[in-house]
């Protein structure tokens, strides 16, 4: 197969299939579970919205204030943003933190220092250190944009707490299992770590019965 920089729907089942053919644990995900879907989402300034209010905290408490701040505004835009009090951001379950978050990346998207087609034309690389150059922003959520959003093929967050949870339990690590010894095991997932990651969070969506609303 050859190797791309990014995959889309038509490259997953592949991409798994290859990948369950060096791992005997992500082959077992396959059998249990199946495909994971094909996760993905709008590259846009709401997405990235979405994403900062998803930093540390449930995705359903996340996806309460993002629907509540849809329902208030309506189309989510940086001006808007902007044009809202703390108060108002507070109504709609954003904290104090992430209010700050929020209204530094609008500026930067008001400022034009960021623009979508500048993310969706760029190296990951640069698309992470355009990003967690806005406060707030770090790897995580660079990572999840990646992901979901432009679909690199070779990213795994290591901070995500349910994918490395996912990750201990296919393989029978000790739940102290250090970073060193994960990105060991990462290492024969590559280039196609994204795709590895998916399955992993399938298979933990599957085991604990999440069930997603859309918004």
């Amino acid at each position: 197969m050859k190797i791309a920089s990014r995959f889309n729907k038509k490259d997953l089942v592949a991409i798994c299939d290859q990948l369950s053919k060096k791992d005997p644990h992500l082959l077992q995900i396959l059998k249990d579970y199946g495909y994971p879907p094909f996760w993905s989402r709008e590259p846009s300034f709401a997405t990235l919205i979405h994403i900062i209010l998803e930093q540390q905290v449930s995705l359903a408490s996340a996806r309460a204030a993002f629907v509540k701040l849809k329902s208030y505004i309506g189309e989510i835009t940086p001006e808007k943003i902007l044009s809202l009090t703390d108060e108002e951001l507070k109504l709609c379950y954003f904290s104090r933190q992430k209010t700050i978050y929020a209204k530094c990346l609008a500026q930067a998207f008001v400022e034009e220092m960021i623009t979508v087609e500048q993310l969706t034309n760029s190296a990951d690389e640069e698309v992470r250190k355009i990003l967690t150059d806005i406060k707030g922003i770090g790897n995580w959520t660079v990572d999840v944009f990646l992901m979901m959003c432009l679909h690199s093929t070779d990213i795994f967050p290591f901070g995500d707490i349910a994918l490395i949870n996912s990750m201990k339990h296919i393989k029978n690590l000790p739940v102290d299992a250090n970073k060193a010894h994960l990105e060991s095991i990462t290492e024969s997932w590559k280039p196609y770590r994204t795709v590895a990651a998916f399955m992993l969070w399938h298979a933990y969506i599957c085991r604990k019965k999440i069930v997603f609303e859309s918004t």
